[in-house]
Parts: structure tokens; sequence; C-alpha cells
């Protein structure tokens, strides 16, 4: 029998289960409960006691800690942060560094004010060269903002939009696009582009057809900058990766991209480095879709080269086989004004300067039958100016350019490219091109007109009224080789008098374009003036497109 005292099976069990429900783990867990947050943050009052010293005197209180959970930033705030500093530190960078020839462009175009539409048709002094300006701006996008392939809306990119001058051109084009997108490295300039276009919507429009054309306008450097970065172009489509390089599929889908990419009067900026040209390209590019088409105007580097191989000629009292086959071997100071004898009888029936053969190869193809640019040979040479005996429509063959190309009667010898020059300055009472001597790449004038490396190559260009301000050479055969590494070909190029005998004749619709913006009178006969047309002739106009 079991002794009395000795608890049975069931009791000891149940004591057990007691004792491990009272733990201490759990007996602070329940006296952690009562106390509520004012006897956590306050020291028992026998503590408080305990803190005075010897003196009577209260020690210093302790520093407590408030209570709270730990705070978790979101990382897409954190990279948001981070990308704001880093813009930040870039933007404070580049305003520490000299300013970037496109930076002085910038800031002169946002110094010129706006003086309004009467005032350049009446009062200007180069009405003239305006209106023939923005006429060529047209017959551009009358003959190629039209795609091939028809799209319900046409989307237009317009770098360097400046003012916003082309919005009513864009208005009247034979498709009125959908969206157009103006970009512009001038801040002042893009304020004014978005007021002129508040206006026109104020006003309904000028000769609208169909719905409204929207228009986005933005700050942006178009060639130091990739056009990723604003919405409504990678909204639109871009390709990053366009250009050269291992592993990179030329091209992009017809559904992506914008159908035209123009730049009016700005590509030469991009020329100041090949970092800055490669740049533009890389815009241009990626911004197109395939079989878009990329237009603008530019200055016509063959005519640059002219007056480089006559004035360094002159210069070096160098005979010169000028194209009218005579030979004149008359020192001149540069420096000063054309003589009366070179600028006084300018002829409007021939091309503004002398012209230099490209120095691309021609394959030995010796015959050009064809008169259309359209059917241009992209393994010849751009077409030179007209001369005399040779309409604008005649494209001379290989064996007539000789005669028409500038060439030195007694070819100096090599040692000579080295002979120091002064600057070099031509032009009239309207316009003014300084080429000074010394370059930024520390390399004499070429006297070959031949511009190697094909960047970095300065002048100074003055218009009255219009631009004052460094530019930059583009050799139209380097440009263009370098354009076809982005997949971009050519398609049209001609000189602005070409393009006004081309196409300002008979009754069809840029005839008539011609009339109505002043270009032309009824009569036929050219509205602008011998000086007008003579800065005119520094101008070509280009079309490639996106393969």
């Amino acid at each position: 029998m079991a002794d009395s005292t000795t608890p049975n099976s069931t009791t000891d069990t149940t004591d057990n289960r007691k004792r491990k429900r009272e733990t201490p783990a759990i007996r602070a867990a329940a006296n952690k409960r009562q106390n509520n947050a004012f006897s956590r943050r306050s020291p028992p009052r026998e503590a408080r006691t305990s803190q005075l010293d010897g003196d009577g005197d209260r020690s210093p209180p302790r520093k407590l800690k408030r209570p709270a959970a730990r705070a978790t930033v979101p990382k897409e705030v954190l990279e948001r942060q981070e990308r704001e500093r880093q813009e930040r530190e870039r933007a404070d960078e580049l305003a520490r560094k000299e300013r970037t020839g496109a930076e002085a462009v910038a800031t002169f175009y946002n110094s010129v004010p706006e003086r309004g539409r009467e005032w350049r048709s009446t009062e200007s002094q180069i009405k003239g060269l305006r209106s023939l300006n923005n006429w060529i701006k047209s017959t551009l996008i009358q003959k190629f903002s039209r795609p091939d392939i028809p799209v319900e809306h046409l989307a237009v990119l317009d770098m360097a939009c400046g003012k916003g001058g082309d919005l009513g051109k864009w208005e009247k084009a034979p498709q009125v696009p959908g969206l157009y997108v103006g970009c512009d490295i001038a801040d002042v300039s893009i304020e004014q582009a978005r007021s002129r276009y508040a206006e026109n919507m104020r006003r309904g429009g000028r000769n609208r057809r169909g719905p409204a054309m929207r228009a986005d306008f933005y700050v942006q450097d178009t060639f130091g900058r990739s056009l990723e970065g604003i919405p409504i172009v990678r909204q639109v489509g871009f390709n990053p990766g366009a250009g050269p390089g291992a592993g990179i599929i030329q091209g992009r889908p017809v559904s992506g991209g914008f159908d035209v990419v123009s730049m009016m009067f700005a590509l030469h900026y991009s020329y100041e480095t090949e970092v800055l040209a490669k740049g533009m390209l890389a815009n241009v590019s990626g911004a197109l879709k395939k079989g878009g088409r990329f237009i603008g105007v530019m200055p016509d580097s063959h005519v640059i080269a002219g007056k480089v191989v006559e004035l360094t000629a002159k210069h070096r009292g160098v005979k010169v086989k000028t194209p009218n086959g005579k030979a004149e071997s008359t020192p001149v100071d540069v420096n000063d004004k054309p003589d009366d004898e070179d600028e006084d009888d300018w002829d409007p029936e021939k091309p503004a300067e002398p012209v230099i053969a490209p120095p691309a190869e021609t394959n030995g193809d010796t015959n050009d039958d064809d008169d259309d640019d359209d059917d241009w040979d992209p393994e010849k040479p751009s077409e030179p100016l007209p001369t005399n005996g040779t309409t604008a429509t005649e494209a001379p063959n290989a064996e007539n350019l000789a005669s028409t190309t500038p060439t030195l009667a007694n070819p100096p010898p090599p040692t000579a490219a080295a002979t120091p020059l002064p600057d070099l300055t031509w032009g009239n009472t309207l316009y003014t091109v300084r080429l000074p001597s010394s370059q930024p790449h520390n390399l004499p004038i070429p006297h070959d007109g031949i511009f190697r490396p094909p960047y970095g190559w300065k002048y100074h260009y003055h218009l009255a009224e219009a631009v004052d301000a460094p530019e930059f050479v583009v050799p139209f055969e380097a440009f263009r080789a370098l354009a076809e590494d982005y997949g971009l070909e050519l398609l049209y190029r001609k000189n602005f008098r070409e393009v006004y005998d081309d196409e300002s004749g008979g009754d069809g619709e840029l005839g008539k374009l011609a009339e109505r913006m002043g270009v032309k009178g009824r009569d036929g006969k050219s509205l602008v003036g011998e000086e007008e047309w003579e800065a005119a002739g520094f101008y070509c106009a280009f079309c490639f497109y996106k393969t």
C-alpha cells in the first residue's frame, strides 16, 4: 500500500505542469505588460533618490530614447534621391567649366528679341533672305515629310527648333503632324515657341485641316545629351543603341519612332567635337523609324572650301585658274573687304562662291546622265554648283567638273602647306565669315580646302539681324560617310541657289508658294537682292532616310 504522504501520479503531473507555466521568462513578460509607457520612461522613485550626490545636488538626467519602430525608406525613393544628387553634381561641374560653343550659341539666341512677323516682312534689311530661307524649309517639308508608307498620325521631331518659326510650315504640310516635338538648348527660345503655339491654338490655327496639331517643347541639348530622357520621345519610340558597334542591329520597327526629324540651321554646331557630332547622329537615328526622313539645312562646305583655296592662293601670290579659264596672281590682303573685281560684279546666274571638287572617289565613272537628285549615286561625290555655261538643272560630268574647279596653275611644293596664313575673311555688307588662322586643334588652315580631321574647324559667322556666333565647318563627304554608320543614307543635297532654280519655276505648287512667300514676283523674277543671294549661297539643303 502506498504511503499516505506520497503524492499520487495525477497530483504530481498537475504540479509539474503549473511549474512549467510559471517560468522566469513568462513572469518577466507579465511584469512588462503591467508597466505602462510612463513607468518605462521614468526611473523608479528609489532610483531618483539615489541620483543625489553627497552634496544633495542632482546629477544630469539620463537621456532616454523614445520608443518607436524602425523607419524604412522605399528603394525607389533612395534611387530617385541618388539620381537627383548625381544630376546636381553634374550641373555644378558644368557650371564650373568654361562654356562650350553650343552654350555660347544658346546665350546669343536667348538675347535676340522677337520682333514679330510684320517687322520681318517690312522693315528687316534681309527680308528677302528671310523669305527665301523660309521657302527653302517649306520646300523640304513639302517634298520629304510625307512617308512612303501612309501613317495615321505623323510624328515630327524638330531638333534645335528655336522660337518655333516652323510651326506654321508644319501646319501646312502635305500631312499635318499629329504630334510635333520641339527641342532647343536656348530656354528663352523654347518659352517663345510655347507662346507662339498657344497663340496659334487661341486663333484656331492657320489653314487647319482636321484635328489640331499637338506640340510639346523641351529645353534640351540635342547634341551632348541623349533624347531618351524626354518622356514623349520614349513614348513614341527611341533606340538608344542606334549607330555603329558590335552586335548592334541597325533599324527599328516601322511602328516605333518618329516619321521625320528636322534640323534647320543647326547641324554645324555639332561639329565642334567628334563626340558632339556622333551624339547628334545617335539622337537622329535613334529617334527615326525605319524609312523615316532626316531633313535640314546647313552651311555648304563646298563653298567654304572653294573660298579657302581662292584666298590662300591669293595670299601666297600663287596663280589660280578660275572657272572662266583666266589665271590671276594678284596678292590681296584677305582681312580687307573684297575688291570690286571680286564682289561688285556679282552675277546672279553664277554660283555664289567658287566650288572645289570634293575629295570623295568616283569609282572611275565619268558619266552622269541623271538630272534628278532623287537618283543620287552614293558612290559619287555630291554635285557641285553650276557654273558658266551650265544650267542649274544640268549635273556636270567628270570632264567638265575639272573646268569648274579652282585649280592652282603652279602648285606649291609640299612644304608650302605649312605656310602661316592670316585670318581668312569674306562676305559683304549683310554677312561675314571669318576663318581664324589659329584653330582649336593647332592645325593650319588647309590650302587645298580639305579639312582634316573633319571636326573642330571653327569660324565666326555674322548675318545682319540674325546670327553672330561661332560655327564649325561640316565637310559634307565626311559627314555623309559618318551618317551611313548610323543607318542614314543620303537622298537629296542641293545648294540654296540650285533649290530655287529647280523648284520655283512654272506653275507648280512650290512655284506658287514662292510667290505667296515673297521670294519671286508674278513676273517670275526673284525678289531677293544680290547681296542676299550671295549670303544664301553659303547654305545647302539635305535629306537622308533611315535604312
